[in-house]
């Protein structure tokens, strides 16, 4: 089956229509990929007997002329951090290790019901707390661009297992979920497209909470067009999330095919960082060109309180991970270490179960919120929080989006900045904001680094408006052409 691999969402669902190839052909290529594949460490959890039954009532839907769904036979993967029937979910993490849910998260039953066909469960960072992709008890997961290059590269985080999965050819679309970065920063650095939502777009029900006002699910895949069919399937309101912003769903993939011309391009000043690399400069004052090349108008803007972004961030999500993460106690479900009495049962689980890093935030967390400092932290930061927030506001009164460069930098090899937690934090410098804000987002590839490694560039809409997010993002995906694809392990 050559060349399977290598399809687009759209791409396939168009060749099965057509019965050029059947779901089962499809998702054996793909299982295929995977097996060959494990070196990246993508996978926590392999589901190839179910892709192959899923698979095949795909086709049995096709032969007999029933309605069938929009990535209906459509291998993709899932971030281990949605919960799904019958199959592990851990969150890279040692204390869900074993765990298995009894039932299906929104998103998950969403994309089933639109016929999609799961190859497995990726791995991420712990409870998706970091940038790299290496705070997993499961082991890092390698970047694809870093195949034959002799250093092993993190993929980004915390969905890098989902973003090296697409990137590697190991599904055509993938589930993420981006708290404070964490779609675009891995889209950006495996050289693919990544959708973080409007807060509310996409159910947060069944996926394991890290931050609460700032989870939000989305897709990752190769092209923007497939992002818009992949966050059709996702998205929609659920009444078992009073978040769900109860509002229909647009055919976003069909704001691809739309011209940008007329078109407001803010550039926000203040994203223009001492220290940031020339070729991501460079990459942004050219995409400005490219739009002006297709009719828009480039405005600067002003975000004064970006500066406040990051520290703002690192003060609230780590005071919702520590209330969210007080559930794992050993008690009910998950890993157990035994003591004397249920006090120090509790201590003895979650010092073993929990790694670095996750402990390190919610000690953070903690502290944040204890007597006497939550008013000079927690309450402080909501407060900047809004500011934040109304920057944008004021911002979206001249433009209709926003253009900014994803990373500050590309794929850096795994250990470089291990033991820097301030050096890691500084990743998600320019997605943070964007996500205080409960902002669609996405990443585009836009171009490679001197050392031939993909940069992606960030296009930021108002407030469920995914489509001009979508139209945006389609302008800089046709300008750039970027079509480089990494060494492909096992390639079919």
């Amino acid at each position: 089956m050559t060349g399977l691999t290598d399809l687009t969402i759209a791409e396939a669902a168009a060749g099965l229509a057509k019965r050029d190839f059947s779901a089962v052909e499809l998702a054996q290529a793909h299982i295929a990929a995977v097996a060959a594949a494990r070196a990246l460490n993508a996978f926590i959890v392999e589901t190839a007997e179910g892709a192959l039954v899923a698979a095949s009532e795909a086709d049995s839907r096709c032969l007999a002329g029933r309605a069938r769904g929009a990535l209906d036979g459509v291998p993709v993967a899932i971030k281990d951090l949605f919960c799904t029937e019958g199959v592990q979910t851990t969150a890279g993490s040692r204390i869900l290790k074993g765990f298995v849910p009894p039932y299906e998260s929104t998103v998950t039953a969403n994309l089933k019901r639109a016929g999609a066909v799961s190859v497995g469960k990726t791995n991420l960072d712990e409870f998706a707390m970091g940038s790299a992709n290496i705070t997993s008890a499961f082991g890092p997961v390698k970047n694809p661009w870093g195949l034959g290059s002799g250093r092993d590269l993190v993929p980004g985080g915390s969905s890098g297992g989902s973003a090296a999965a697409v990137a590697a050819g190991l599904c055509l679309g993938a589930t993420g979920t981006d708290t404070g970065g964490s779609i675009r920063q891995p889209a950006s650095f495996c050289g693919i497209v990544g959708l973080k939502p409007t807060y509310g777009r996409c159910s947060r029900w069944g996926i394991v909470a890290f931050a609460s006002s700032l989870d939000q699910a989305g897709p990752m895949t190769r092209t923007v067009q497939d992002a818009g069919l992949m966050l059709s399937a996702m998205a929609g309101h659920d009444p078992k999330d009073s978040t769900s912003a109860p509002m229909a769903c647009p055919d976003f993939a069909a704001a691809a095919a739309q011209p940008a011309r007329g078109l407001r391009i803010g550039i926000p000043k203040e994203y223009r960082l001492d220290g940031m690399p020339a070729e991501i400069d460079a990459l942004w004052r050219t995409a400005e060109t490219w739009f002006r090349d297709q009719g828009c108008e480039v405005v600067e803007v002003s975000l004064p309180h970006t500066q406040y972004a990051l520290p703002t961030y690192y003060i609230i999500a780590p005071a919702e991970a520590s209330s969210n993460l007080a559930r794992y106690d050993g008690v009910r479900y998950g890993l157990r270490v035994p003591g004397e009495t249920l006090d120090e049962m509790y201590r003895n689980t979650r010092a073993e179960g929990f790694g670095a890093e996750v402990r390190r935030r919610i000690l953070i967390g903690t502290y944040v919120l204890s007597a006497g400092y939550y008013d000079a932290y927690y309450l402080k930061a909501q407060q900047v929080r809004a500011l934040i927030a109304r920057d944008f506001t004021d911002a979206f009164g001249q433009v209709d989006v926003i253009l900014a460069p994803t990373a500050p930098s590309p794929a850096f090899a795994i250990g470089e900045k291990m033991d820097d937690p301030i050096a890691m934090y500084l990743n998600d410098v320019f997605t943070v904001p964007a996500s205080l804000a409960g902002l669609p987002a996405m990443s585009v590839p836009a171009g490679l680094s001197a050392g031939g490694l993909p940069l992606g560039l960030q296009v930021i809409g108002r407030a469920f408006d995914e489509e001009t997010v979508i139209r945006a993002g389609a302008a800089i995906e046709r300008a750039a052409a970027f079509d480089t694809r990494p060494s492909r392990v096992g390639r079919r």
